[in-house]
């Protein structure tokens, strides 16, 4: 099958683009995420057309763009923070569940985020992405946060996308390269100050005992160590741990079947560390270069 030389997508609901069995093209029609089992969230910008799009590359470059695609085989990922996070092996509940079981459930996890009762909001923006509860007959024991967090594109891949969505029906159609481009400001813009104010929030409650937890991309983690370099390791969560869970798509897998998501590191810090390095920064300019640089646009010595 043919496949764009330069930029190109990945996996378009779940499956390589190219791949024409039955099992992908079913949900290129039903416009379905095989991750969550629900629609797509994937959208043009005029919310007519679902695009599908769960990861892009360039070359030896694979970035997963749809946090849904971090929810494979039964939301495993965030089963692993809840191991982590409260150790014995309790029952695990996503919310709608746990409302059916909840007259017999004794101890267990509740998820609260997507699909699974709401997210935890704070106002007009602040929003949580998953809070996982340890309830114990009927009480609320401890919780912690999870930020879920893929990576925003720059550009489009609109020509890429409709060369392999019209394959079925043109089988000699040369792929184009995709124009799209990845947003890695973002890192630094926005993704680092929502984790640090969102850390801060839940180190003050008296029910968070191991404090946030944060799953991405591990190539989008190599980001964020450009902004803020290495921190000392922890080696147990407390209320004012950030525990960094990266993960990366495995090996290419045979048409009909979905490339596994395969853990890279865990990495565990206290959040002021994290606050203080974004702050000063290894990469941080000197005085001396703000100097120099307002000189130069001036002309004056």
């Amino acid at each position: 099958m043919p496949r764009a030389s330069g930029k190109d997508i990945v996996e378009i609901f779940g499956y390589a683009p190219d791949d024409l069995t039955q099992q992908a093209r079913s949900l290129w029609n039903l416009q379905a995420c095989p991750f969550t089992n629900s629609q797509c969230i994937k959208f043009d910008h005029t919310r007519t057309i679902c695009y599908g799009t769960c990861s892009v590359g360039n070359k030896d470059i694979e970035v997963v763009v749809c946090p849904h695609r971090l929810y494979e085989n039964n939301y495993a990922t965030i089963r692993r923070v809840s191991e982590d996070a409260f150790g014995e092996p309790v029952p695990f509940y996503m919310y709608s569940d746990y409302i059916k079981n909840r007259s017999r459930a004794g101890k267990c996890v509740v998820a609260l985020g997507h699909n699974s009762g709401r997210e935890v909001r704070l106002g007009r923006s602040t929003s949580m992405d998953w809070v996982l509860a340890l309830i114990e007959n009927g009480t609320l024991q401890e919780y912690v946060g999870l930020e879920v967090q893929s990576m925003d594109i720059s550009g489009n891949y609109r020509d890429n996308w409709y060369a392999y969505k019209n394959l079925p029906q043109i089988s000699d159609i040369t792929i184009p390269s995709s124009a799209h481009g990845i947003n890695w400001a973002n890192v630094h813009k926005r993704l680092i100050p929502q984790l640090i104010r969102k850390g801060l929030i839940y180190s003050k409650s008296k029910f968070v005992k191991k404090g946030l937890y944060f799953i991405l991309p591990d190539i989008v983690y190599s980001k964020f160590e450009d902004q803020v370099g290495s921190l000392p390791v922890q080696s147990t969560a407390s209320n004012d741990t950030m525990t960094v869970f990266t993960y990366a798509l495995g090996p290419v897998v045979p048409h009909g079947s979905q490339r596994p998501l395969v853990p890279v590191r865990t990495l565990r810090f206290l959040m002021d560390d994290f606050a203080k390095q974004f702050i000063a920064g290894p990469n941080l300019p000197s005085g001396v270069d703000l100097d120099n640089q307002i000189k130069h646009i001036l002309n004056v010595i």
